[in-house]
């Protein structure tokens, strides 16, 4: 148990519960988990006033926390007018009722998961991202109702309210909460829809960009990783960077030209946390489906985080559940600039490591030969006899793939060349050694 108070003037106040439970194989230790919680608090413009740790052997079904560690919190709080208890996991609506009633009503009790849902609120811009959110607050909040409504089944009178009142003395609040749950379950399916036609779309997006042949490479890796400052540095793209947690969420696609002059797309996803709450992965399944089917993965990772490797392992963890667990990566540490020793880090796990920062471009020449040797490595030798007729495909295997020999006949242009996958389908046809 650990707790530690610091007195702020801020007019929303927060403070930070965690439980520590023997026996978790983690590499997160419950004061890192709640400096995370403590960032992502302030990233939703929420000032932390104290923080308090219990060591449990598993949360308690009732409370999550023991009866006296809520007394504790009750009373270290209460001089904090309008404060806000946030718990380190998401609390089931049975406990997060139970905290309620035990730390009163002037308390506000929410946990990991809805200050996520909140900071995705506020950063969600295009349309698509927003639908995304906002399908996964209702799924979160469709469980926590009662809670809501609690004031109006009060004011009832009768059984609603727990007095002794028969039958038509109850008043609008169990009405007002049924009304409430049609609306949102109308609501949750009406996005879904919208959803489902959202990633119907990128599918036939991911196909035109797969016919047309160009290779993909998909930026992943922890929030505040540096992949839209990395997008940046090779695009000019000009997306949002900043260094707060998920400055960004709407994916962004950039084209980017290598050494070679072979053109490659660069896409940017929303950034993975520890705890990621299974509400957020549903609703941007479309978004996250378009990671396994990249060429290529350039996982960005913080070399100056202190959890750097924690870090790592969590993105891992979501591109496994993601289904790009076998995809080709390269493991590319972003932000040298910030670290003295460079090599203070060692987690390879046989894949390719790059040592970049975004920000003053170093490592980024080396970064783009690597991915560009990556992109050779699956390319396939074929022999190709194309027609003069067909002279607009001619100039796209110039452009997409890699041209070793030429030889012009009468009947069309023979081409030794190496073809990447992604260009396959459209030169199949003209194949001599397939």
């Amino acid at each position: 148990m650990k707790e530690d108070f610091i007195d702020n003037h801020i007019t929303e106040k927060a403070y930070l519960v965690g439980i520590d439970v023997p026996g978790e194989h983690s590499l997160w230790t419950i004061d890192e988990s709640l400096n995370e919680l403590e960032l992502l608090a302030k990233t939703a413009g929420i000032e932390v006033v104290g923080r308090t740790s219990q060591r449990l052997a598993q949360p308690r079904p009732a409370t999550y926390i023991g009866e006296g560690k809520v007394t504790e919190i009750k009373n270290a709080i209460s001089h904090v007018k309008g404060c806000t208890v946030i718990f380190d996991d998401e609390l089931s609506p049975g406990q997060q009722r139970n905290l309620e009633k035990l730390l009163g009503d002037d308390i506000r009790v929410i946990d990991r998961t809805a200050l996520i849902l909140d900071i995705f609120a506020r950063h969600a811009y295009s349309k698509e991202g927003q639908i995304q959110v906002e399908l996964a607050q209702y799924e979160y909040r469709l469980p926590r109702l009662t809670r809501m409504w609690t004031h109006l089944i009060r004011q009832a009178g009768g059984r609603a309210g727990g007095s002794i009142g028969g039958v038509g003395l109850r008043g609008p609040g169990e009405t007002q909460l049924e009304s409430d749950r049609r609306f949102i379950k109308k609501r949750i399916i009406l996005l879904k829809k919208q959803l489902d036609d959202v990633r119907l779309h990128r599918q036939h997006h991911r196909m035109r960009r797969k016919k047309s042949g160009i290779s993909v490479v998909a930026l992943v890796g922890y929030t505040n990783a540096g992949k839209s400052s990395l997008l940046n540095r090779l695009s000019n793209a000009g997306v949002i960077s900043e260094d707060k947690l998920f400055a960004t969420l709407d994916p962004t696609t950039r084209r980017v030209t290598l050494p070679g002059g072979r053109v490659v797309l660069f896409t940017d996803t929303v950034g993975f946390i520890k705890k990621l709450p299974h509400h957020v992965v549903a609703a941007f399944r479309a978004t996250l489906e378009g990671i396994a089917e990249a060429d290529i993965i350039l996982h960005v990772a913080d070399i100056s985080h202190p959890m750097a490797g924690a870090q790592v392992e969590t993105t891992e963890k979501v591109l496994f559940e993601q289904g790009a667990g076998n995809t080709p990566s390269v493991l590319v540490w972003n932000k040298s600039d910030l670290v003295k020793n460079k090599f203070t880090i060692d987690y390879n796990h046989g894949k390719n490591n790059l040592t970049i920062s975004a920000l003053t471009g170093e490592g980024i020449p080396e970064l783009l030969v690597c991915i560009e040797d990556m992109i050779n490595k699956q390319l396939r030798s074929v022999t190709l006899e194309i027609p003069y007729a067909e002279s607009a495909l001619l100039n796209r295997i110039y452009k997409e793939c890699q041209v070793n020999e030429i030889v012009h006949t009468d009947n069309g242009t023979i081409i030794k060349a190496l073809v990447p996958p992604s260009f396959m389908d459209k030169v199949k046809a003209f194949c001599t050694n397939f």
